[in-house]
């Protein structure tokens, strides 16, 4: 992970890009001592119906200048 850190930093990129992110959200949660089966729990599902009774000013990543 350190070597990959240092190609990133270099301004190189990976081979694997997916597989250094696994490597880092699995550090993140070995640190925070998250378990995989709390997380599911805890989280609320996301809805179609959330989504589509959003305001569309709130949705400013779709907006292109």
């Amino acid at each position: 992970m350190l070597f990959d850190s240092a190609l990133l930093a270099s301004g190189f990129s990976l081979d694997e890009p997916s597989s250094f992110a696994n490597r880092i959200h699995r550090m993140i949660k070995l640190g925070l001592s998250i378990d995989d089966d709390k997380i599911e729990e805890e989280m609320p599902s996301l809805e179609k119906d959330t989504l589509a009774s959003a305001p569309e000013s709130s949705n400013k990543m779709e907006e292109v200048d």
